[in-house]
């Protein structure tokens, strides 16, 4: 699981062309969105894209996207739970 978090950090950043931050300024419980990381809206579908393209993980339902995409943690989670 640690390893699925740091490898998550590390394409997040690159996907998301966030310049000042490194793998080590995310902390897993830390929000990604508002007052976290400050990711907004077309990050959140940045996101959708890199779980598709990278883990094989769909969000079929978006109101799950809030829950999903709260955290590190979250989303880890979400991906060990619905990869294939």
């Amino acid at each position: 699981m640690e390893e699925l978090k740091e490898n998550l950090k590390t394409a997040i950043i690159e996907a998301l062309n966030l310049e000042d931050v490194n793998v080590a300024d995310i902390n897993d419980n830390e929000p990604l969105f508002g007052d976290g990381l400050g990711l907004d809206s077309i990050d959140a579908l940045e996101l959708i894209v890199l779980l598709e393209k990278n883990y094989g993980v769909k969000i079929e339902n978006p109101e799950d996207g809030r829950e999903v995409f709260q955290s590190i943690n979250t989303i880890a989670a979400y991906i060990e739970k619905n990869k294939k």
